[in-house]
């Protein structure tokens, strides 16, 4: 994202996640080269529903050339062209910001960290499974700072676990 006013705070909620706020229309952008894995243009969420697998509304799941999964979700619009197996590059543009899903009316990007798992993936893995602020924070002041050796650390700890028994 390239706002001005762009906030976030280190810490989520029962989950490693960040919600990065910025105004509804901003645009979202790729934080490396790497191709799509999925896209949701649909916003499935109801507040009556499960708790969990359509929390995220409108989104993109990346995997990086560094082999971590990048998850932005409550988008506004989902930019035409980014598909499943899609490349993109660092910086193009993915979608815009919103509130859909369960954003509870309150613009801003959720931003996920997690490995891949094939065959086995689920929403409780795509939404974040290392703390992202420590990358925003050097990103931010211009540092190159990868997540890929923490998530295969914590891939190598915790495989692809099952979902969890009560969603957040």
């Amino acid at each position: 994202m390239r706002s001005r006013k762009v906030g976030y705070h280190p810490t989520h909620s029962a989950y490693p996640g960040t919600d990065i706020f910025a105004d509804c229309g901003e645009p979202v952008v790729a934080v490396t080269d790497g191709e799509i894995l999925e896209v949701s243009r649909v916003d499935r969420f109801d507040p009556d529903g499960p708790k969990g697998p359509n929390n995220g509304g409108l989104s993109v799941s990346l995997l990086g050339d560094d082999g971590v999964r990048y998850y932005g979700s409550h988008l506004s619009v989902v930019a035409d062209g980014v598909d499943a197996g899609v490349r993109v590059r660092s910086g193009q543009q993915l979608g815009l910001v919103g509130r859909t899903g369960n954003a509870n009316n309150v613009c801003h990007l959720h931003f996920g960290i997690s490995p891949p798992c094939p065959g086995k993936d689920g929403w409780w893995i795509r939404r974040g499974v290392v703390w992202p602020a420590r990358y925003l924070d050097a990103w931010r002041r211009g540092v190159d700072r990868e997540p890929a050796a923490e998530v295969r650390a914590w891939h190598r700890k915790h495989g692809c676990p099952p979902a969890p028994t009560s969603a957040n």
